[in-house]
């Protein structure tokens, strides 16, 4: 990044939110973005993101602004860092506050609204992005970096997955994020003696081959299970 900009030190700055939303869709992992139409970086993808308004804290703009923006509400969404490099944005100091979210992608009604400033919202393979506005590439790895850090210490996979799922499909939303083979005895055993699945009395159909055992999540939060896992 260029240094070769001045700055009056008097003038002020601006302070955004950017929205990180990850979900797993036909077996890969995805991130949520929108094309620009306005400059800066017309043509570029970006996060969903906007400046918050005086009135608003930054959760409540952060959420706003998800709503304005992808037409999504309802959702959790976790502080992730401050981003404040001086050239971060063109012409202008702004500081943004990042938040991520992972959801499944069938819970939730992403469209393009007349706020948006975008002329696509679409799911892009966090291994294949587009050319991205601002710093924002590098605020997509910080939250897969965030995300692979909380994965190995609480089971927050139940985010991304349908409500009953296989232990196929549990590992390899595991394998998606830590980008990583893991052995399937391993996984198995340490996931069905960590306490949090329940077996249920169904079976799969997908597939032509012997039908898996279906499992759900037990009632947890994000926090209520501590252990390194896969450390």
């Amino acid at each position: 990044m260029s240094t070769n900009r001045t700055f009056t030190e008097t003038k002020t700055h601006e302070v955004t939110v950017d929205v990180v939303i990850l979900t797993i869709i036909k077996n890969k992992l995805k991130v949520l973005l929108l094309k620009r139409t306005n400059e800066p970086f017309r043509g570029r993808w970006s996060i969903p993101g906007g400046f918050i308004r005086l009135s608003e804290n930054l959760d409540d703009a952060a959420l706003r602004v998800l709503k304005e923006k992808t037409n999504v509400q309802n959702i959790y969404l976790e502080q992730l860092y401050t981003f404040g490099d001086p050239l971060r944005y063109p012409n202008t100091r702004v500081i943004t506050c990042a938040y991520y979210a992972l959801i499944r992608a069938e819970d939730i009604d992403v469209k393009i609204t007349d706020e948006s400033g975008a002329s696509q919202i679409e799911w892009h393979s966090v291994e294949k992005l587009p050319p991205l506005a601002f710093d924002h590439k590098e605020i997509i790895e910080y939250s897969l970096k965030r995300t692979r850090e909380r994965l190995e210490l609480c089971p927050i996979a139940f985010q991304l997955l349908p409500k009953k799922f296989t232990l196929t499909e549990l590992q390899k939303s595991y394998e998606l994020i830590l980008k990583k083979e893991l052995d399937k005895r391993n996984f198995r055993k340490k996931m069905l003696a960590s306490n949090i699945l329940i077996e249920l009395n169904e079976f799969s159909k997908a597939g032509s081959k012997r039908p898996a055992a279906l499992y759900s999540f037990d009632s947890i939060t994000l926090d209520s299970k501590r252990g390194h896992f896969f450390s």
